[in-house]
């Protein structure tokens, strides 16, 4: 029991020391290090040489613990990569099932409508051989013409899109007027709306669209086709999306890569069949059948072809 006072009576003044001791080497330790002093800085570089390599052992577990905590974050990222790339994949499986079944039941629907695409609808390719661009005109010259039976007028495409029409026919070559040239003009329709629209060229890379009935219905994204009135281009040939410019003005983004034609399809049109006598379509057959009563206040009117067929005095035969 007194060994153990005289102990606690003597380390407990030891420790203070010691404890004092570590205390004010610290402070000098500090003060030391924050001297802006030559002669201060070559101790400091001496002490680091001295001290740092041979703690190296001691660093080991830091620094392996540093590379372990990369490592899991490295492994994170490409978990979680992994995840949305399953994702994806996923939406890709079902929208994958969903354009086959679109196509199974477009394909029933064209057997059930008995739908067949025009086979008179053919192409000729040709090549680009020089652009005319300028500020005032666009346009490009093929090499194909009137010996391939181009005719003026045919639209041109790239493959993609709609890129013009034939504004002139040599023997052997033949001048595009492109969409963007001002003196452009082509009629479309505007899906889903069904709007009739016409694209109009200002040299620039997006025509413009005008002559709109209800522009509040047309939205951006809305796909743009050839409507074949005026019989000069066929319908249905796409010509692009609908943008809408930061001057409030809808515009197309044509499909077709202007800045680099190369080659250029053009499009056989064929004129429709025009009724020589609308006569045998239109109107009642003659004479009137049987309890066929006519409007008030009107008298039948034989066609020309049935006038010899009339009596002298006004009666049918």
């Amino acid at each position: 029991m007194a060994r153990d006072t005289y102990d606690a009576t003597h380390t407990r003044p030891v420790r203070r020391l010691l404890v004092t001791v570590l205390v004010l080497l610290l402070v000098a330790l500090v003060l030391v290090w924050r001297i802006d002093n030559p002669r201060v800085e070559r101790l400091r570089a001496a002490i680091v040489d001295r001290v740092v390599p041979n703690m190296e052992w001691a660093m080991a577990p830091v620094t392996g613990l540093a590379r372990m905590l990369d490592d899991f974050q490295s492994y994170a990222r490409l978990y979680e990569q992994n995840q949305q790339l399953r994702r994806e994949l996923q939406q890709m499986r079902s929208w994958r099932e969903a354009a086959l079944q679109l196509e199974q039941e477009n394909a029933r629907l064209l057997d059930l409508n008995r739908v067949q695409l025009d086979p008179e609808l053919t192409f000729v390719t040709g090549i680009v051989m020089a652009d005319s661009g300028s500020p005032f005109r666009r346009s490009v010259l093929l090499n194909v013409g009137a010996r391939d039976g181009i005719l003026d007028g045919w639209a041109t495409m790239d493959g993609l899109g709609v890129v013009g029409r034939i504004s002139g026919v040599g023997e052997r070559t033949a001048r595009v007027l492109l969409l963007t040239d001002t003196n452009s003009r082509v009629p479309v329709t505007i899906q889903p709306s069904g709007q009739q629209a016409l694209l109009m060229g200002d040299n620039t890379q997006a025509p413009i669209l005008e002559f709109l009935e209800t522009p509040e219905d047309i939205s951006a994204g809305d796909r743009i086709v050839t409507s074949g009135d005026g019989g000069l281009f066929p319908p249905g040939l796409l010509v692009g999306q609908v943008i809408e410019t930061t001057d409030r003005r809808l515009r197309a983004r044509l499909a077709a890569d202007m800045a680099r034609l190369s080659f250029l399809r053009v499009m056989r049109s064929h004129p429709g069949t025009a009724l020589a006598d609308p006569g045998e379509l239109i109107g009642p057959p003659w004479p009137p059948p049987e309890g066929f009563v006519l409007p008030p206040g009107t008298a039948p009117q034989p066609r020309p072809d049935q006038a010899a067929r009339l009596q002298p005095e006004g009666g049918l035969e």
